[in-house]
C-alpha cells in the first residue's frame, strides 16, 4: 500500500516539480536505537540509503523524440546509491534529487 505525502508536503511539491527524468525523494530517518534498546551515536548510525519518492518528472526524451517515462511512482520506497543526488531544501526539510537511472531499486510491499 502506497503512503501519500502529507498535505503540507504536497503544497511544496506543487511549487517544485522535477524536470525530465529526475526524482525527488525524502530519505528515511536513521535508526537512533539498536534492536536491544541501546542509543546509537551519530557516527555509528551510518548513512540511510532508503527513501520515499515524493515527486517525479515526466521522463526523458530519447533520440526518436519519444518520452521515456520514469520507472518509479510517488509514494514508493526506493534504494539509493551511497553517494550522489542533489540536496533540495523545501520548508526547512531536506529532499534529494536523483536521476531515474541512479536509483538502484524499489521495495515491493
Amino acid at each position: 500500500m502506497l503512503q501519500q505525502p502529507s498535505p503540507k508536503v504536497m503544497l511544496y511539491i506543487l511549487k517544485f516539480l522535477p524536470m525530465f527524468d529526475r526524482v525527488l525523494v525524502e530519505r528515511l530517518a536513521a535508526e537512533t536505537m539498536s534492536k536491544g534498546g541501546i542509543m546509537l551515536p551519530e557516527k555509528s548510525q551510518g548513512k540511510v540509503l532508503q527513501a520515499t519518492v515524493v515527486a517525479v518528472g515526466p521522463g526523458s526524451v530519447n533520440k526518436s523524440g519519444d518520452v521515456q517515462p520514469v520507472c518509479v511512482k510517488v509514494g514508493e520506497k526506493v534504494l539509493l546509491p551511497e553517494y550522489g543526488g542533489t540536496k533540495v531544501l523545501l520548508d526547512d526539510k531536506d529532499y534529494f534529487l536523483f536521476r531515474d537511472a541512479d536509483i538502484l531499486g524499489k521495495y515491493v510491499d
